[in-house]
Order: C-alpha cells, then sequence, then structure tokens
C-alpha cells in the first residue's frame, strides 16, 4: 500500500497547495496488531503558504479523505499541530511515535521528538489512556462473547497507563514495546502473547468468549489507576517560543 499511500499524499499536494511535512501510519497497524482485514489509518501535518497564515479569519485546518482500498487519510495544519502540541494532544504524541513513517521533513518531526518531553503531562495523559480503556471495557467487553479487536482496545491503553506510572513520559505508539517493559509481570506476557497470537489471525468481526480471570484482571486495573491518576499531576511552566520559531522557520 505503500505506493499508494504515497500517491494520494502528492495529489493532495497539489489539489490544496499545501506541502506535507509528516505522514505515518496510526491506529491498530501502528500499534502492531492489525486484523487482515484493518483498515489503513494516515495520519499527516501539513503546511500552507506563508500567506494563508496572514487572513484574518481562519480557514478550515483539517483535511479528510476517505479513499479506495480501506485508504483513511487524514491531516491537520502545522498551526493546528503545534496548538495541539502545546496542549499535550495525546493522538499527535503517538503519530510522531509511530513505527510506519510515510513521509518526514527534516526539521519539523526530530524537533517536536526532541520538544516533547517538557510537554508531556502525566496526569492527563493516563487520564485519557484511561478514559479510553474504561470506555472500551463498559461498551464492548461485557457481554460472553467479545471481540478480539476491541480487547486490544482496552489492553494498549492500560499499558499505557502502567507505562506512564513508571517512567513517566509518553508511551511507545507500538504495543510490542509496552509488552517488553520491565514492569510488565512474565504471567502478564504469557497472557498477551497468546492472545495477540489469535488477534493476528482473526477477522475484525470475530468473537471469543472472554476468560473470567482476564475480565477480573480488566477490573482491577481500571480501580488502581483510577486511583494512581491524581497523583501523577505536576506544574508546569514552558516557554513555547521555540513552536513559534519552528513555525517560522517552516512558514518564513
Amino acid at each position: 500500500m505503500t505506493p499508494e499511500i504515497l500517491g494520494a499524499l502528492t495529489e493532495l499536494e497539489h489539489e490544496r497547495g499545501i506541502q506535507v511535512l509528516f505522514a505515518a501510519e496510526s491506529g491498530s497497524r501502528a500499534w502492531g496488531f492489525a486484523s487482515p482485514d484493518s483498515d489503513y489509518d494516515v495520519r499527516f501535518v501539513y503546511r500552507h503558504p506563508r500567506d494563508w497564515y496572514l487572513r484574518v479569519f481562519e480557514a478550515r485546518d483539517v483535511i479528510e479523505r476517505m479513499l479506495p482500498n480501506d485508504l483513511d487519510v487524514s491531516g491537520w495544519d502545522l498551526r493546528k499541530t503545534l496548538r495541539l502540541f502545546a496542549r499535550g494532544n495525546v493522538a499527535l504524541y503517538e503519530w510522531l511515535g509511530s513505527p510506519i513513517i510515510y513521509r518526514e521533513a527534516p526539521v519539523f518531526a526530530p524537533r517536536l521528538r526532541e520538544l516533547l518531553p517538557r510537554y508531556f503531562q502525566p496526569a492527563s495523559a493516563l487520564h485519557h489512556y484511561l478514559g479510553t480503556a474504561r470506555t472500551t471495557f463498559g461498551e464492548h467487553l461485557g457481554g460472553d462473547a467479545v471481540r478480539l479487536k476491541k480487547v486490544f482496545y482496552f489492553l494498549r491503553p492500560i499499558l499505557a497507563c502502567r507505562w506512564i506510572e513508571h517512567a513517566r513520559t509518553q508511551p511507545p505508539t507500538a504495543f510490542a514495546e509496552l509488552v517488553a517493559a520491565d514492569w510488565v509481570e512474565a504471567h502478564e506476557r504469557e497472557t498477551l502473547a497468546e492472545l495477540h497470537r489469535r488477534k493476528l489471525l482473526a477477522s475484525e468481526s470475530d468473537r471469543e468468549r472472554l476468560d473470567p480471570a482476564l475480565n477480573q484482571w480488566m477490573q482491577a486495573q481500571l480501580a488502581y489507576f483510577t486511583q494512581i491518576g491524581p497523583s501523577l499531576a505536576r506544574s508546569r511552566d514552558v516557554d513555547n517560543s521555540e513552536l513559534d520559531a519552528l513555525m517560522v522557520e517552516l512558514c518564513g
């Protein structure tokens, strides 16, 4: 799919008069547990020519396109991206950490990766991941038979919470790196490896009965991280001048 993805990005550049600064896979393919029939979720950051940013009223700063072959392409304008970066946007941080990169300008993504530790907010990020896990558990994992895809949509954010608890940094995007962390116990790795093996062979709609012990573990994780979340809050005073400088460098 890479040639088709690169072609779609080039077509958007010509059609919209933009430059794509960064493009990466997101979602299950970036996480490492895509089903055989999973979509491609390409996320990108783009910039307009300088004069576009001199308007009195800001124009739309998002591009979304659904293309054939299950290709979902969505991007944010540079100014929107830098604002969200400064606010601790976890989705953007995950794009920057994706193991599947389609396009990367020399200045943009490397600079943001250097700045990320200053902007990362442990309590806010844990709240984000915990909310994702809680919603997934409540809406998809309460029945007798569940979709394996949804089990992993719970497991990944919960392991991200554990990463934040121990490392106080943005969790890796790849699920395998979360599982390999020192604070994941051996018996947990064995269970996750077996689930992962079955997930890779399953389609998006396949269902199976959830082990009661796993269900109890999930509930215990939700309760634990709900309790410790507030303790991760820290004071934050970040100078945004480097983001301003990056904006000028890329659009000047």
